[in-house]
């Protein structure tokens, strides 16, 4: 017999594949209807819809029923991030940055292993708050050899996308993008600059970007919105 797990994402995933063929606002069966459809019992039927209505698929309204959500095209798949700005741009949006934060320091023992310096050297480190449109979407830290940017100032980041001063200010061309994706909960601070409520979860990710020679140009850490990100990979087994 299949296990409780089992059976909860087989149905979570089957009724994911019904709702991406209804349109926005159409019912739902009830959950004694996918009882019956589906021969589970009532705590797997709801424990699915509640973890469809948590990623934002789905709305229940008391006395009325579960209703399909209209999906946010903010929502988009971090397994092909690469520039947040190209992204937000393909969508139709405007992205904006407000830069929090701007230093020059000493690197620490973590900074200084991802960028392969020694903890002697300076690196240029600064914080954004990415937006589309209005919207806070992501915060990111950043971490520079400062010997490979010393002309880099706040006004540069505020005036032009990383990236594009990475290739047209310094010739540094981004040839492969190292990241790691992980879970996380958001602090106080970061959950009212995302606009989301304290403890809400997040997707930490790690980005290390090298040269075709595989120097390190960048290192940073980014706390994304689950609910205006999604990561989906495909692949083909043997």
């Amino acid at each position: 017999m299949a296990n409780k797990d089992s059976l909860y994402i087989k149905l979570y995933n089957s009724l994911l594949d019904s709702i991406n063929s209804m349109k926005p606002g159409e019912r739902m069966p009830s959950e004694r209807t996918l009882c019956d459809e589906y021969k589970l019992s009532r705590t797997t039927v709801r424990n699915a819809i509640s973890e469809l209505e948590s990623n934002g698929y789905v709305s229940r309204v008391q006395g009325k029923g579960t209703f399909v959500r209209a999906q946010d095209l903010l929502k988009h798949n971090l397994s092909d991030y690469y520039s947040f700005t190209d992204q937000i741009r393909s969508l139709g949006k405007t992205p904006k940055s407000e830069i929090l934060d701007f230093h020059i320091k000493k690197a620490n023992s973590e900074t200084a292993k991802n960028l392969n310096i020694s903890e002697d050297e300076l690196v240029i480190r600064f914080v954004r708050l990415r937006k589309s449109n209005d919207t806070p979407m992501m915060l990111e830290t950043t971490y520079l050899k400062y010997e490979d940017f010393t002309e880099l100032t706040k006004v540069h980041l505020e005036q032009k996308p990383l990236y594009e001063i990475f290739e047209n200010d310094y010739n540094r061309n981004i040839y492969k993008v190292n990241e790691m994706f992980s879970v996380s909960l958001l602090n106080s601070e970061t959950s009212k600059l995302l606009g989301v409520k304290n403890k809400e979860p997040c997707l930490a990710i790690t980005r290390i970007s090298t040269d075709e020679d595989e120097n390190i140009i960048e290192y940073t850490t980014s706390l994304a919105r689950s609910d205006k990100f999604v990561y989906q990979t495909e692949y083909y087994p043997k």
